[in-house]
Parts: C-alpha cells; sequence; structure tokens
C-alpha cells in the first residue's frame, strides 16, 4: 500500500468557452506543464460515458495542454467529476462553481424543468431556459445566485450552457431528437422560427402549452362575388374538427349560422387578440377609415398580394388561414408554349434523318386547360391583373412570366421546327417540356404534342420489340439466334434514320456475330435508300484482332476485308488505295490516334468501336482522334457502357450521336452532380428513359434469349495470411497512418493508392512487395493464396478440367506460370499485354484445341476482353480488381455461348484485410452501374481517417502461424 505522501496532486482550472460556435468548457492543469495525453488519462481515467477520455477532445494553448469538452461532455463530467483514484485532485474556486451549474442542469434535465426561451430564440438559434414549478422557488434563487457567481469569475454567457446541452442533447439522444422532430412536424417549421407577438401565443403555437378554449380562430379569404370584392372574415371550429362558422367583424356569426352558447362568452376576447395579430402581419387588411378595425372585403391587388405573400407571413406567425381550394392549383400553374406538330411529319413522305433534321410545328399559348391565341392573350394581358378568370378558371398572370412571352412572340414565335434531338430529349427524360433557354435570356418551357406517326416512332424506338425484324442475310455463313436477329434489325433501324447506336449485350452473347449480319445485310441489299456502299471501319483492342479475322472468315468470307495493322501498313495515298475496295477495315486504337490523318482522310460508311469503353476518357487524345472521324452510322459496343462514372456514359454517347446527351458540363451539372449526391431512384429512371433508346443490353439469364447456358457457380475462397504476411501487412499500415494527418489533400490520395497496391501485393505474395528473385523467394509457404492455387489446381486437373487465371500484376503471373508447369510438368500459357499478337492468337487456339487438363494464366487488362477460351470451366481470380464489371468481363471468357459445361468461379479473399473488408461493402451496395444500364479504387481515397484505419487493420484472428 502506497503512503499518503506518494499520492500525488493536480490542479485544475476550468473556464466556459464561448469561440464562436464551438461552446464548450476547457479544462487545463495549472501546475506543471503535462505530456500529450498524460492530463485526459488523469481526469477521465473512471468516465465511462466519454470511453474513459478517448472522446475527449486535447487542445494547445500556448505552451499548455488543455481539454476541450462540448456542453454534454462538460455537464456530465462535471457534475460527477471521475480521475484517477490515487491522486488528490484540487479543483479551482471557478470550478467548482460551474461543478454545481452542472449539477444544476442535470436536474432540470432528468426532471424536464427547461422550456424555449421566447426572449432569445431567434431563425438563427434556438435558445432554451430553465423552467423549475412553481413549487420550487428555492431552486429558482439558487439557480440565479450561481449564473452571478459565474458570471462575477468571468464565464459570461454561463446560462446558455443549458441550452447548449438541450441542441446537443437533441442531435444525439434518439429519443429526444425524435421527439423534437414530432414537435416541429406538428407545429411546422415556419411558426417555430418566427416568434408570435406575446410568449403564451408562441407556446400555444409550437404546442409547449395547451390552449384551453373549446374552439379555435382562423381567417378565411372567399372567391371574389358578382360586385368584384374579395370577402375576407374570421372564422370559427371546435377544437375537435368540424365544419368552419363565418362571424362578423363583432364576433356574431352570419345570418344561418350558430356557435355553442358556452363558447360565446370567450369569442369576443380571442378575436381581438387574433384580430390585433392579423393586423400586425398584415397591414393592408387594416381598414382605412376606421383605424384598429379589420376590412370586410379586398380589392384584386389586395386579394392576390395575400394568396401570394400574405398568407405565408400568417402562418408564420401562428395564425391559421383559409384560402379557395382553387389557389394551390392555380398558384402553380404557369403559362405554357405548346408546340403541335404538322401531321405529315414522321411520315414516309416527310422523313426523319438524324437527330439534327428539323421538325416542323404550329404555336399555341396555354393558360390553366385554356388554349388560347395571340390575340386573347395579348387583351388579358392589357387588363394588367394578376388574378384573371378564362374560360371558367382563375389564372394567375405572373409579370415574369408575361414578360417571357412578350419577348418570346417577338424573339422565337416566328420559328416553325424543333431539331429531332429536341424532340426526342424532352419525351424520353419523361417531362412533356422543351427547356427554350438557349432561345431566351430567361428559362422557357414548351410542350410539344405528338402527331400520329411520330407517335409511333418512337414507341418503336423505346420498346424493340415493335421494331420490324429483317430477314438474315442469305450470305451469312451461320444461324442468328432470334435475338440476334433482333439486334440486327435494330442497328439497321437507328442506320436508316441517321441515328447511332450501342450494342451493350452482356458479354458472351455474340456483339461480333450480330455486326458480321448488319455489315452482310449492308452488302448485300441496303437499308430503303441506303445503298451502303464504300468502306466501313471497326477499331478495337489490339488483343482481339485476331479473334475478328477468324470471325469473319468463319461467318462472312464474302466480305473484303482489310488489317491495318503492323509495321508494314498502308499508309496516305497506298491506304486509300488499299481500302477502296474493302468492306471492312480492322485497326486498333493505338493505331487510330498514330495514323489518324490517314484514317480521317476517308469516308466511312460504319465506324464501329469494338470494346468502347476504351474512349470512356473524353479528355484522351485516342479519343479525341476517334471522335473526330467522319462516318455514316456510329456504332460502339461494350458489355460496360459504364465501368466507373458516368461521365464515361456521356462520353460513349457522344461519340454514337453527338450532342444527344448536350455539352459535358451540362450533362456533368443536370445529371452527374445531383445523382451522385443523391442517389435518387427518379434521377436516375429520368437518365435510364433518356438512354435507353439507343441502348440495345441483353444479359445471359435473360428468359427471352433462351440461351440454354449451363450454370455459373461463383464461390469465395477465404484464405489466411502467413504470420510474415501479417507482419508486412501490419507495417505497411502502421506506415500509412503516421504519415495521413501531415499530408495535403493530393498528396494524402497518392499515398492511400500507393498503400492499396502494397497491401494487394502482401496479400498475394511477400517477393512480389519485396521485388525479391529466384524460386527459393517465391515459395509458396510464405503466401496463403499461392499454396492454395496449387492445390485447387490440382484438383481441377484431377477432374480432367481446364482453368484460367487471372491476375493484375505481370509478375505475378510470371510465378505463377513458372509455379505450375513445375508442378504439372508441362508447358502452362501465360497472356500479358508484353505478347505479341501473333503470339497471342497461337496460344488461344491452342488452348482452345487442347483435349488434356490444365491451366492457362492471363493478366486481367491484356486477357480480360474480347476473348474466346469456352475450352476453360473454372476461373479463378488470384487478386482482386474491386470493380465488378471488370471481372465480370474477365470471367466471361469462359461462361460465354459455347460454353457447355458449368462454369465454377473462384475469388480469392484474403481473410482480415482489406481485402474481405472491400468485398463486404461491395456485397452490400447497389451498383449504380445496374440501375442505369461498377465502382473502381478512387472512392477509397476520399474515406476519412478512421475509416480508412477501420478498412486497412488487420484482423489479428485470422493470422496464419
Amino acid at each position: 500500500m502506497r503512503r499518503t505522501a506518494d499520492i500525488r496532486e493536480l490542479n485544475i482550472d476550468g473556464v466556459w468557452n464561448v469561440d464562436g460556435e464551438q461552446r464548450g468548457m476547457l479544462l487545463s492543469s495549472t501546475g506543471r506543464k503535462e505530456p500529450e495525453g498524460k492530463l485526459r488519462s488523469l481526469l477521465f481515467a473512471w468516465h465511462r460515458a466519454s470511453w474513459y477520455g478517448a472522446d475527449i477532445e486535447e487542445v494547445r494553448i500556448g505552451e499548455r495542454t488543455a481539454l476541450r469538452l462540448s456542453p454534454l461532455q462538460a455537464m456530465d463530467y462535471l457534475s460527477a467529476p471521475a480521475p484517477v483514484a490515487l491522486m488528490h485532485i484540487r479543483w479551482s474556486e471557478r470550478l467548482l462553481v460551474l461543478m454545481r451549474i452542472a449539477r444544476s442542469i442535470r436536474e432540470s434535465l432528468l426532471n424536464g424543468w427547461f422550456a424555449p426561451d421566447w426572449r432569445r430564440w431567434s431563425e438563427e438559434r434556438r435558445c432554451w431556459r430553465m423552467d423549475y414549478p412553481e413549487s420550487s422557488l428555492k431552486r429558482r434563487l439558487e439557480w440565479e445566485t450561481l449564473l452571478e457567481a459565474a458570471d462575477s469569475q468571468g464565464d459570461r454567457h454561463i446560462e446558455l450552457w443549458l441550452g447548449d446541452v438541450v441542441e446537443e442533447w437533441i442531435e444525439k439522444e434518439e429519443d429526444c431528437g425524435r421527439a423534437w422532430r414530432e414537435v416541429v412536424q406538428e407545429a411546422g417549421d415556419s411558426v417555430l422560427r418566427h416568434k408570435a407577438a406575446s410568449e403564451e401565443d408562441w407556446l400555444i403555437a409550437i404546442g409547449y402549452q395547451q390552449d384551453t378554449l373549446p374552439f379555435k380562430v382562423a381567417l378565411q379569404l372567399s372567391e371574389r362575388g358578382s360586385e368584384g370584392v374579395w370577402p375576407v372574415q374570421p372564422v370559427i371550429q371546435s377544437r375537435a374538427g368540424g365544419v368552419w362558422i363565418p362571424l362578423d367583424g363583432q364576433g356574431h356569426p352570419l345570418e344561418g349560422e350558430v356557435i355553442p352558447e358556452d363558447w360565446k362568452p370567450y369569442v369576443p376576447e380571442k378575436l381581438d387578440k387574433e384580430q390585433s395579430r392579423w393586423l400586425a402581419a398584415v397591414p393592408y387588411l387594416e381598414d382605412e377609415a376606421a383605424p384598429g378595425v379589420m376590412k370586410q372585403g379586398l380589392d384584386d391587388e389586395q386579394a392576390w398580394q395575400l394568396l401570394e405573400h400574405g398568407s405565408v407571413t400568417l402562418l408564420e406567425s401562428g395564425c391559421p388561414v383559409l384560402l379557395p381550394a382553387w389557389w394551390e392549383a392555380v398558384r402553380s400553374r404557369k403559362l405554357r408554349v405548346k408546340a403541335r406538330m404538322k401531321s405529315s411529319v414522321g411520315s414516309t413522305a416527310q422523313p426523319l434523318f438524324g437527330l439534327d433534321g428539323i421538325v416542323q410545328f404550329d404555336w399555341k399559348l396555354a393558360l390553366g386547360g385554356i388554349d388560347v391565341t395571340e390575340a386573347e392573350f395579348m387583351e388579358l394581358v392589357s387588363q394588367n391583373r394578376r388574378l384573371v378568370r378564362v374560360g371558367g378558371q382563375w389564372v394567375h398572370l405572373d409579370p415574369h412570366d408575361v414578360a417571357l412571352i412578350r419577348k418570346w412572340l417577338k424573339r422565337v414565335g416566328k420559328r416553325q421546327g424543333l431539331s429531332f434531338r429536341e424532340v426526342l430529349q424532352m419525351h424520353l427524360q419523361g417531362g412533356g417540356e422543351l427547356d427554350l433557354e438557349g432561345d431566351l435570356e430567361a428559362e422557357l418551357k414548351a410542350e410539344v404534342e405528338l402527331n400520329e406517326h411520330l407517335a409511333s416512332w418512337i414507341a418503336q424506338l423505346q420498346n424493340i420489340s415493335g421494331i420490324p425484324l429483317m430477314e438474315p442475310p442469305a450470305s451469312f455463313r451461320g444461324e442468328l439466334r432470334p435475338y440476334q436477329q433482333q439486334g440486327m434489325s435494330w442497328l439497321l433501324f437507328l442506320r436508316r434514320y441517321g441515328l447511332g447506336g450501342i450494342l451493350a449485350d452482356d458479354m458472351g452473347l455474340g456483339k461480333t456475330i450480330q455486326f458480321m449480319a448488319y455489315l452482310s445485310k449492308l452488302k448485300e441489299q441496303g437499308v430503303e435508300g441506303d445503298a451502303g456502299a464504300g468502306p466501313s471501319l471497326l477499331i478495337c483492342p489490339t488483343s482481339v484482332i485476331g479473334n475478328w479475322e477468324k470471325e469473319l472468315e468463319r461467318f462472312t468470307p464474302h466480305l473484303r476485308v482489310h488489317l491495318h495493322y503492323g509495321g508494314k501498313r498502308s499508309r496516305g495515298n497506298e491506304l486509300r488505295a488499299a481500302v477502296s475496295d474493302a468492306d471492312l477495315v480492322i485497326t486498333s486504337y493505338a493505331l487510330a490516334l498514330l495514323d489518324q490523318e490517314d484514317i480521317r482522310s476517308i469516308d466511312w460508311n460504319t465506324l464501329c468501336l469494338d470494346e468502347a469503353q476504351n474512349i470512356k476518357n473524353v479528355y484522351t487524345k485516342q479519343s479525341a482522334a476517334i471522335r473526330r472521324l467522319s462516318a455514316r452510322h456510329r456504332i460502339a459496343m461494350t458489355g460496360t457502357p459504364m465501368e466507373n462514372r458516368l461521365t464515361e456514359l456521356w462520353s460513349i454517347y457522344d461519340f454514337t450521336n453527338p450532342g444527344y446527351l448536350g455539352s459535358l458540363n451540362e450533362f456533368r451539372r443536370a445529371v452527374v452532380a445531383p445523382i451522385e449526391r443523391t442517389k435518387d431512384e427518379k434521377l436516375i429512371k429520368g437518365l435510364q428513359r433518356w438512354v435507353q433508346p439507343f441502348m440495345l443490353r441483353r444479359v445471359k439469364k435473360d428468359p427471352a434469349i433462351q440461351l440454354a447456358l449451363p450454370d455459373k457457380i461463383e464461390s469465395k475462397s477465404y484464405i489466411a495470411l502467413t504470420a510474415e504476411q501479417g507482419a508486412l501487412y501490419e507495417n505497411i499500415v502502421s506506415d500509412l497512418m503516421e504519415k495521413l494527418a501531415e499530408l495535403p489533400p493530393m498528396q494524402r490520395r497518392g499515398l492511400i493508392l500507393a498503400t492499396l497496391t502494397k497491401l494487394k501485393q502482401v496479400c498475394g505474395h511477400p517477393a512480389l512487395l519485396l521485388q525479391e528473385k529466384g524460386a527459393r523467394s517465391w515459395e509458396a509457404k510464405r503466401s496463403g493464396k499461392l499454396a492454395r492455387l496449387l492445390e485447387l489446381c490440382d484438383e481441377i486437373v484431377a477432374e480432367g478440367e481446364r482453368c484460367l487465371i487471372f491476375t493484375q500484376y505481370v509478375e505475378m503471373g510470371e510465378q505463377l506460370r513458372n509455379h505450375l508447369e513445375r508442378q504439372f510438368d508441362r508447358d502452362v500459357p501465360y497472356l500479358h499485354g508484353g505478347v505479341p499478337k501473333g503470339k497471342r492468337d497461337e496460344m488461344i487456339e491452342a488452348f482452345q484445341k487442347q483435349e488434356e487438363p490444365g491451366a492457362f494464366v492471363l493478366s486481367l487488362k491484356a486477357g480480360g476482353i474480347g476473348l474466346n477460351l469456352t475450352a476453360a470451366n473454372h476461373v479463378i481470380h488470384f487478386d482482386r480488381w474491386w470493380n465488378p464489371a471488370v471481372e465480370n468481363q474477365a470471367t466471361d471468357r469462359a461462361f460465354r455461348i459455347g460454353q457447355t459445361r458449368r462454369v465454377q468461379v473462384h475469388k480469392f479473399i484474403t481473410l482480415g484485410t482489406l481485402e474481405e473488408k472491400i468485398d463486404e461493402m461491395i456485397e452490400g451496395k447497389q451498383s449504380l452501374n445496374d440501375q442505369i444500364v461498377g465502382q473502381s479504387e478512387s472512392w477509397i481515397t476520399e474515406m476519412g481517417t478512421e475509416e480508412l484505419r477501420e478498412l486497412f487493420a488487420l484482423r489479428e484472428s485470422w493470422l496464419k502461424g
């Protein structure tokens, strides 16, 4: 047992901090300086509510350390301090007073002895006061004495402590917050923010005090009578509900109305009080001839002022108002411009060609549900009234709207056409309106009524089943599945009207087949007035050029194909001469940029992009070069039209139908920002309607496809780290956390992404991170994943089957191949970005033809698109890309048309690491890509430090010994 002399002493002072909005308590030691973290651990050693000091903020004031407590923390702690036991605390005199105040506040909260402070309450800040019972005079006097003592010691505004505690309580405590939200909902936010003339009326209005009268009073505005006056009068109703009874200015019921006898003694006084409130809020209600008395009727201008503005002011003051039932509809009803399509538009006599084609129409003006001519409208405007009655309906003529219409009549009224793009945008977004802001300095909307021809055409565009099927070309060597015939017909339908399209079928459904059939049909007979003459251009990744050559030879040998690829490719005039007789020219994305001047010199019949996600970044030189190419028809083929961001969708649409989604800045402002901020389903569905007509997407499991594909079974293999991997992992995370707080945003993001790569490498194999060489360094026992992979491959080969193994790291792929070759004593192919095209084709053909079991290692980027590897029925993702769309693309190398066996997908995940945690996060949220038509790793860089700590921290319970 320690002697008393060994017990340490600590002098503590505290001050109420009024630093702007961050009010609270500052505690500090007045003796010797305490090292960082020490004061917190001493004072809060037994304070459970703050997690023993963990939630208390430590700040530096000069050379000293202080603890900042929020108002609620300060009240809770000072009402019952909980420092370490073996210490003598000397609290300052000021702090002793604050402790007594804290205990009083705590008692008041627990007993509900507090109320809204009408005196200090404002629109900017809510305030609260002590509200002791009438019988607690002693407590009230003690409270006032404590406030005076605190003020004398320099703690000014200490009486605001109670209000700050209540606000923090509302924010943090679920029950308290719910109770307050119910008060706000019942009373209305405007009543709470705008105080009534007296405290009693306000407390009654917000529901804090009960109104004991058996009735309630409101102000009613009735519809204008035959003499042109709008009656305004008080009305009364039972508190239990029922009909409203109109009264005259003296509080008597109008002729034929009766009020209960027990109400009559209270009506005059209540009516006088309410009338004073009405006149104070809306002065023009006062009768000029009788001051203090309310008018019995209003003229048109006063009635409109009461409808539009005065009623709002009265409601904010807690005064109920009854307005004509039609007012809300009239208030929201705007003057509208209507465009009626001429009957011939869209017919064979006047067909449409392209988004820039002009659609002819006639203009009209609409007021409510009534159409009026220009002359009738100008007659109404000349009356200079805000409320007019037209065709039995009240109409609100807003001066701003009237000015817009007048301006429009002068500048736009003579325009007789809209572009087809404008018409489509209006209907497909579901608004029924067209924004004419570009024609006017201010916004104006126009409604468009489609004629029968155009309505039918747009219905076909929105529902592919309405598009007539075209017979498969006789020269096509193969049988088109029904959905493939439909896809070919859709492309030809769009071509006929000068519109581009995105063929976005699921991987393995035969986008290549559909495009080849489309080309064959063009060559065979064209499309109604379209001879289909001239060469078409196909741009695709280098890795799939060989696949295209083989497929074209197989299905469309009649097409003359020119390959623009390799060091000996034609240039300039030689290229133009070489392609003059070709039906299709094939080149790569890299050459589309490198040889852009030569390729631009040719007018292409059809320009098709395979794996069109290669132009998802609109700012790249490659994307810009491809957009500048001239073509009669544009087609994009991709199974992932949007991988990470909505702007990628815009980029592909801007290639197929330039300008259809507006400029990139407009799209970001109107679509990207609202959807990414709110994930609002209505906005997402609006975008779906907008993009759907020019994107054809079918998935393998759609019953209408009837592929009869075997099952695809996805499973996750959870693997523990070795002790070495775990130690490296923890060191990397520790190093990250030490550096994060010191870095600016850009360097912080870079460090997080670099750390993410290091952690992934550690999960794969320590030698990958440490850049070690040699077989001994890459022993399987150092990596849980590698050991499991070799076991799994043994099982697959023993069953006589084959597998694809995907990794995103080239060196990892090389070492996987080395291990597998030693294990099986045979060659294992490895496809990565550095393999020449000819060698790639040989690898793929050999793997597809071989009969013996084995494995094929592929880098995710080089082998994840455009390849047909149905000889394998196992797919192993050795390391995760964290983008479901990219992983699915890789999986679909095996799970596609031609696969006859059940495909098993194995996703390797190291337990306790960020791999497991990110997998859980991806599984737990719905993909925006699925809603519209993937996430990358970049979202991780935007996490807070504590979120990153939780994400990256290693769960030691899964560490392998």
